[in-house]
Order: C-alpha cells, then structure tokens, then sequence
C-alpha cells in the first residue's frame, strides 16, 4: 500500500523516549553529504532505517531557512506538523499492507490499494505491488506542494515483487522532476542490482551495546543486555521480543526447556517467532559444539555436548519450516513436533536415542 505522512508514531507516554539517539549522528552526517536523487539505507533488521528514511524525509521537506540543512528538521515549522499529522502532501510512504498497522501506517486506504469499496476481503500483502509503486510514480512526476521537492520512502524494498521492482527501476533510471527516493532494506542483496546500483548506499550498522541497553531501559524493558543478545544486538527487535511478554527469564530458560521436549515454553508465540527462538538455540548450541562462542544465549545455558550431525538436522527442518511460515500449519503442532526434534537434537551422543530421527511436520498442516 502506500500512504502519505511524516514519521513513525509515538508509543509511549514521551516522544523523545521513543526516539533512536544512535540515528542522531548518520542523519546529521547525510543531511550534510548526500545528495543523490536516491538512497539505499541498509543493515540489520531492527536498528532503526524507516526511522532514518522518514527523518531524512523530514529534514529535507523541513522549511525552517534560520537554520541550516544538518540542524533540520526543526520540529515546529508547517512541513514538521504536517509530517506529525502524517498528511504532508509531498511525502509518499510505500509499505506492504501487513505491515501497515504495526508501523503505525493504519490510516485507511490509499493510493495504490487494489481492495476497493465492494471489494471481497483478502488477506493483506506482505509485498509492495505494482499498483503501489505506480501511484508513487504518478505521485513524484506531480509538482512539489510546498516547494520543497517531493520525497518517496520505500520500506522494506527488498518487498517489492518483480513487476514492481522493474517499474519502479524505470523511475530511477530517468528521476523525475525535484523527487528524491530513500528505499530502507535489511537484505539488499535481495534488491535488483541495477537499482542497487542506482542509489547511494548508508550503511547503518547495529548501535553500540550501551546505547542500545539504555534506551531498551527506557522502554521498561527488564533485563535489556538479555534481550538485546537475543536479538542480535537489534533494540528494535528486543522491544518486540519484550512487547509480546518474553522477558529475560523467560528466554534464558529457553534451551533448557526445549532440551526437556518442554513445548509449552513456546506457548501462545507466533510461529515465526518460535521457529526463529528454536534457530538461534540450534545456532548458538552447534557453535558451542563447534568451539565458537554462542551469541543469542549465555554459554552455560546451553548443551555443549550436542550431537553436530542431529543438530545439522533440525536445522534443516527449522529452515523448511521458516520458508513456508504462511502456509496453513496447526501451529501448536507444528511447535510441538519442532521442539521434539529439538529434544533429540540436544542430546549427547551416548543417550539420543533413534526414535526421535525422521520426524517431520508433514502431519502439521
């Protein structure tokens, strides 16, 4: 879908609470550098590119001419209240529709939307369509409103299906007018090349330990530095784990739990989400076996002595099941079945026992 507007909203009682200070000096720095008709911000999930993309936005459109561009936006000119009201008329947002309303994107329908009045209901895109991508091409060959040129953020890029890609390439490689493009990706590679090649890239890496666990602090989130390692270092996605009631016992206990063939410790999770908590236990669990130091969960948490060749296996069956998330599990089942192989996968050479080998989720969906 796509969708006119300023920033991400306020989820909290403060909005300088919410605000990501790592993003303080890469925007300063690319207010001042860039200048490019189109940019790529790119790195981990969960560090905060829609948050810079739309502060760029906001900087660029800002009309506060006492001060210079690096010192921008302000927050108080016309341009930054329209941003607040997400209705200034020269910013476009392309999102997919389901991530809509968790990004706070869920103001009605818009440009692009293929579901129209009358329309039977369908279940929302996880991609950017074509029609989206159009409207955003219509969008930027029109007259900037304020004068302030015209900017169109596209998040996550690499959701753009093929059609999309190909029209929205076209508009890169002939720009139109004063419009500028800032795509935000987590996987680049996954972007074609030539519009790879057509854009400026920012790389935005994950913040520094401190700022991050300070800031998850704030949130009121207990145990930050547990939830920031089971995240990979992305506060972002730590939030998210602690949003859906995962504290920091919860998931040390985790390893433990699935080692006991414990599927309640999953309970009531996402299948997504389970499939990636069981990943990172086979991850950090393997590279422990493997004399590498894990990295979602402390050392002692786990089951050194592990089977390579089991655990290689349920990583294989993790990794089937992460491709097919959308297809219609029972999900309980499919957590359990997982865990199971999990059990068997954690068990030291001597005691795994044959019986849990060969299982599947065939019997899940």
């Amino acid at each position: 879908m796509s969708t006119r507007g300023g920033e991400a909203p306020e989820q909290g009682e403060s909005g300088e609470d919410r605000e990501l200070p790592w993003l303080a000096a890469p925007l300063r720095r690319n207010l001042e550098t860039q200048q490019a008709h189109a940019l790529l911000i790119h790195g981990p999930g969960g560090v905060g590119q829609f948050e810079l993309a739309l502060a760029l936005a906001k900087g660029w459109l800002c009309e506060a001419n006492d001060r210079p561009l690096v010192d921008r936006p302000c927050g108080r000119c016309a341009s930054c209240k329209l941003h607040a009201a997400r209705s200034h008329p020269d910013l476009l947002v392309l999102v997919p529709e389901a991530l809509r309303e968790s990004l706070g994107w869920d103001t009605g329908a818009a440009e692009g939307d293929e579901a129209g009045e009358g329309s039977t209901k369908r279940k929302p895109s996880k991609e950017i369509r074509v029609e989206a991508v159009r409207a955003a091409i219509a969008f930027a060959t029109t007259t900037s409103a304020r004068g302030r040129g015209k900017v169109v953020v596209v998040h996550p890029a690499e959701r753009m299906n093929e059609v999309a890609a190909s029209a929205f390439l076209k508009t890169l490689e002939e720009p139109a007018g004063d419009a500028r493009f800032l795509l935000c990706s987590a996987a680049p590679d996954s972007l074609l090349p030539t519009i790879r090649s057509r854009c400026q890239q920012i790389v935005l890496p994950v913040p520094p330990t401190r700022d991050a666990e300070a800031w998850l602090a704030r949130q009121g989130v207990g145990q930050p530095a547990v939830l920031l390692a089971a995240s990979g270092g992305q506060p972002q996605e730590a939030l998210e784990l602690s949003a859906r009631g995962i504290d920091g016992a919860a998931w040390l206990a985790l390893p433990r739990r699935v080692a006991a063939g414990d599927a309640t410790a999953l309970q009531g999770w996402p299948l997504p989400a389970a499939v990636d908590a069981l990943q990172k236990i086979c991850h950090d669990t393997a590279s422990l076996v493997c004399g590498a130091s894990p990295r979602y969960f402390p050392r002692e948490r786990l089951h050194g002595d592990a089977d390579i060749g089991a655990l290689l296996g349920w990583s294989r069956e993790l990794a089937r099941v992460a491709e097919e998330v959308d297809h219609p599990w029972g999900v309980d089942l499919a957590i359990e079945s997982l865990v199971g192989q999990g059990r068997e996968a954690l068990k030291t050479p001597r005691s795994r026992g044959r019986h849990g080998e060969g299982l599947s989720l065939n019997s899940a969906r």
